[in-house]
């Protein structure tokens, strides 16, 4: 299990859900290419309004709109593992933001046991 603590830097990469990667979720390949390269973890954020460099709103509350809402793939690690993982991205986003900031993280663990010693809330069972 990775462990990570103190300083270490934020990559946020901003797609739209419709976004495609070999006909593939573009924000599903970033996160497995961020697995397979070793980083501390990725989250994939849905978000339910905003617009880009188009300056198209798309929203949750306009039906005609609301089928490539805004994501946002969030990865933490290290500074030099983060730089690293960048030129990945490079070819996979054509469109969208990518930033970094630098962030400090407080408290990065894992569960210690294996999943069937817990519960579907993530509680060790006796």
């Amino acid at each position: 299990m990775t462990r990570l603590t103190g300083r270490a830097l934020r990559l946020t990469v901003f797609v739209g859900e419709n976004d495609t990667w070999h006909h593939r979720p573009l924000y599903s390949e970033i996160v497995h290419r961020a697995h397979a390269a070793g980083l501390a973890g990725a989250s994939v954020f849905r978000g339910v309004e905003g617009f880009g460099a188009s300056s198209l709103i798309h929203t949750l509350r306009l039906l005609s709109l609301s089928d490539d809402l805004p994501v946002a793939v969030v990865i933490v690690d290290t500074e030099p593992r983060v730089r690293a993982f960048l030129p990945r991205l490079d070819e996979l986003v054509t469109e969208g933001l990518v930033t970094l900031d630098d962030c400090e993280v407080i408290r990065y663990t894992g569960r210690e046991d294996g999943p069937g010693n817990t519960d579907s809330k993530g509680k060790k069972s006796l």
